[in-house]
């Protein structure tokens, strides 16, 4: 009889601390209100799970922007509010088309002053304000070697990371004429490659 007493005994013991546990949790209103506050984060975790499962809409892509140089001007143009909503911008001289990352470069994004820029000095000075945005062409000579490290390296991954247009061209030089047989020339090349 004796071991019968003792599976009844850890049977109560275990009945007992579930009961002890859900009187704490319910017996208190600041319990109640901090499992009710878990219950709806939960809900909205699991929630916002679901609607991230559907396939966002993507918008079409645009075609290759034809290799070309580019005034301030005419980079201005590329600012992602034109009618194809191409964005462009300048770093360290070289132009980019950056419409893939066009939430973050484009109208309303967190970087969205840079498109259609030269935003060179901007990442160098890890400035988002409007004044590290210069109207005329800036040649960065008044920056410091660990800005202009910096410059590099935004450059490098620019390049990794999105298409490169053309240049960048100073007041009074003249455009590089990109022929359409350079372009065939590197598909040919890329095509050996694979």
């Amino acid at each position: 009889m004796a071991d019968n007493d003792t599976p009844q005994s850890e049977e109560q013991t275990g009945s007992r601390l579930i009961m002890r546990i859900v009187s704490e949790l319910f017996g208190s209103p600041l319990n109640l209100g901090l499992l009710g506050i878990c219950g709806f984060l939960i809900y909205k975790i699991i929630s916002s799970r679901r609607s991230t499962d559907s396939t966002p809409v993507k918008e079409p892509e645009l075609p290759p922007l034809k290799k070309q140089d580019f005034t301030l001007e005419q980079l201005r143009e590329y600012d992602g509010k034109g009618s194809d909503g191409r964005v462009l911008i300048a770093v360290n001289g070289k132009v980019f088309d950056v419409t893939r990352g066009k939430r973050f470069y484009g109208p309303g994004g967190p970087y969205g002053l840079f498109a259609g820029h030269d935003a060179s000095r901007a990442l160098a000075t890890f400035s988002l304000g409007e004044d590290a945005l210069k109207n005329e062409y800036d040649d960065l000579s008044d920056l410091n070697s660990l800005q202009m490290e910096s410059i590099r390296e935004w450059e490098m991954q620019f390049q990794e990371k999105y298409v490169y247009v053309g240049k960048l061209l100073k007041p009074g030089e003249q455009p590089t004429d990109y022929s359409d047989t350079e372009d065939d020339e590197k598909t040919e090349t890329e095509k050996k490659v694979e």
